[in-house]
């Protein structure tokens, strides 16, 4: 399941998240940003939230949280493991280039 993260409950559901995070940063505007979100969603349903947590944060609504984390193109994906960012990728990606980034994260 993808989740939805805003600048209200980013502490709460990544930063103090007990797995690892992958944040997709993006807007609805964007079109590489759509071409990735069923990648994004395909791999929400594949791997289990128990290793590895995955949503979105639409920069538009949450500058907050985008600008803490200096985003500054879309799509940009983040991995937060123990409140740290420890991987960070942007643009298109194909989804096994996704899945070999995330693999390590994943026990």
């Amino acid at each position: 399941m993808e989740h939805e993260f805003t600048d209200q409950n980013f502490q709460n559901e990544v930063l103090k998240s007990k797995v690892p995070v992958l944040v997709d940063f993006w807007a609805p505007w964007c079109g590489p940003c759509r071409s990735m979100a069923p990648i994004i969603e395909e791999l929400a349903n594949e791997i289990g939230e128990d290793k590895l947590k995955i949503g979105k944060c639409n920069v538009d609504e949450n500058s907050a949280v985008a600008g803490q984390f200096n985003v500054m193109s879309i799509p940009t994906f983040l991995v937060f493991q123990n409140g740290k960012v420890v991987e960070q990728f942007v643009g298109s990606v194909q989804k096994v280039a996704v899945k070999d980034k995330l693999a390590r994260f994943i026990s």
